[in-house]
């Protein structure tokens, strides 16, 4: 059991998180999903989450373990073109983690994810939290763009707002 990984977990803050993704860098997440999804047939769910709390984070669940969990919950596998790409942040561990639909998946790969989850973890870990949500939004719609060009007839069938997890 980490002991030191627990408190860092349930003692972040509210006010911490806010200081990560302030309201203004929420809008711009927002405003980028949205800006991406009109030039692919894609789907990006960007979703922040503190820390882990009760006995997942006693059991030791891992960000990715928690992202996949995520991606679960809000939906992101249920895309008319599996299409759908969740990027997971998982603040107290300074963890970013991709999980993408088999449909686009299959086409980039998990090298492509992890070279983006990098490049945000990098940018985050110099407190550039918007610049790295930025980033990784815009290399997702790249990778997007080239296995699922935009469709004049495509839904919105994920909110573009991030999601703020408790």
């Amino acid at each position: 059991m980490d002991f030191a990984r627990i408190a860092k977990h349930l003692f972040f803050s509210d006010r911490q998180l806010a200081r990560a993704f302030s309201r203004q860098s929420l809008l711009a997440i927002e405003a980028a999903v949205q800006a991406s999804e009109a030039t692919h047939a894609g789907e990006i769910c960007f979703a922040v989450e503190g820390g882990l709390d009760g006995l997942p984070l006693l059991k030791g669940q891992s960000a990715r373990e928690r992202a996949i969990e995520v991606f679960s919950q809000l939906r992101v596998w249920d895309t008319a073109n599996n299409n759908g790409v969740l990027i997971y942040v998982l603040l107290a561990d300074h963890a970013v983690e991709i999980v993408a639909d088999r449909g686009i998946h299959a086409q980039a790969g998990q090298g492509t994810w992890q070279t983006i989850c990098s490049q945000m973890e990098t940018q985050f870990g110099q407190s550039h939290f918007e610049a790295g949500a930025l980033q990784g939004i815009a290399a997702v719609a790249h990778c997007l763009r080239s296995h699922f060009p935009h469709d004049a007839k495509r839904d919105n069938e994920l909110p573009n707002a991030p999601v703020l997890l408790d």
